[in-house]
């Protein structure tokens, strides 16, 4: 049976080498760098600290870059806004990208709004005719910069790859990428398109990993896997595009096909959420882990645990010691059957 890998999220909580050396040492088979945060010259530094951790380690891990893509998040905000659950704001409060404004300035009353992964919950109350579109806070909170924004039902036009993106390809190699994310794919389409820029940036050689984390990519997904390395499982987004008890289902469904088809998969988001505040995760997060495991995952990513959380070594080892006790019982299970 094929190792399950690990991987965690490059941030300020890891920043540190000592700290990035403990996580290699705890089971980490790789890092992942979003680049919707930042861009690969601004994190060099980082980068710079995780190749010495893995030389100091005697290991050659992996460094995956997370690209902007079609992705929607917020512009920039000088500090943290806070939405009272009830209140009204005006669309003019919040930073929308211009793509999603022009659409939810059109679209009728009732449309949802999730902010942050789903934490807040807004809802269009004036109509297109209105001078000024208002949004009533269903679910407050602290929104603060670049987090992510949907508007389920409605269709953003929006391209594969932004000029940014185009320009961390081509200087993927010089630092030690060695996988390349694209997020919210719609289709084989816009896989080609990023491989045919990577062959063009002289990086076509690394893994393309591909995130489903809508529904298009749920119903393209036959169309997907010829075209990568390995599906990514992104259940954050995915989570927004239906009702929330709906998504194992789907996660279900999704990592059959991949079973099916031959291709490895990845499963992502909130798997140890808990612990960006706490030491110990919960009993059900560890379970999702194991599950997960023995749904047929090639690996396993934590985001926000290591970016910024408070005990990224501690992440690591409960999410390694997670993998490896469902792959023993897996081998377990095997013989028995024998």
């Amino acid at each position: 049976m094929k190792k399950v890998k690990i991987y965690g999220t490059l941030g300020p909580s890891c920043a540190d080498p000592e700290t990035l050396r403990q996580m290699l040492r705890e089971g980490m088979d790789g890092i992942r760098l979003n680049l919707s945060h930042t861009t690969l010259a601004e994190a060099s530094d980082l980068i710079h600290a995780y190749h010495s951790a893995a030389a100091a380690c005697g290991v050659c891990p992996e460094l995956l870059i997370d690209l902007q893509g079609p992705e929607l998040r917020i512009g920039r905000i000088a500090a943290p806004i806070v939405l009272t659950d009830g209140e009204t704001v005006s669309l003019d409060a919040i930073p929308f990208p211009a793509e999603l404004r022009a659409v939810l300035e059109q679209c009728p009353c009732g449309q949802e709004i999730l902010l942050d992964d789903g934490k807040l919950l807004l809802e269009k109350t004036s109509s297109p005719k209105a001078s000024a579109v208002q949004l009533r806070v269903i679910r407050g909170g602290r929104l603060e910069s670049r987090k992510s924004v949907a508007a389920p039902g409605c269709v953003i036009p929006s391209t594969a790859l932004t000029a940014q993106d185009r320009e961390q390809l081509r200087a993927a190699k010089s630092y030690g990428v060695t996988g390349v994310m694209q997020p919210f794919v719609r289709g084989g389409e816009d896989l080609l398109a990023l491989r045919q820029c990577m062959e063009q940036a002289g990086c076509g050689q690394l893994r393309l990993l591909a995130k489903v984390e809508n529904m298009a990519g749920v119903e393209k997904l036959p169309e997907l896997l010829p075209y990568c390395d390995e599906i990514v499982i992104a259940r954050g987004d995915l989570g927004n595009s239906m009702n929330l008890w709906e998504l194992p289902a789907v996660q279900k469904q999704i990592a059959r096909r991949c079973r099916e088809a031959g291709r490895d998969f990845m499963v992502v988001t909130q798997m140890l959420d808990s612990m960006i505040r706490n030491p110990v995760p919960t009993r059900a997060e560890v379970s999702d882990i194991f599950n997960a495991v023995l749904d047929g995952a090639s690996s396993v990513m934590v985001t926000g645990e290591t970016a910024t959380g408070a005990h990224p070594v501690c992440t690591i080892r409960y999410l390694s010691k997670s993998v490896r006790e469902a792959e023993a019982y897996l081998q377990a299970s095997s013989r028995s059957v024998k």
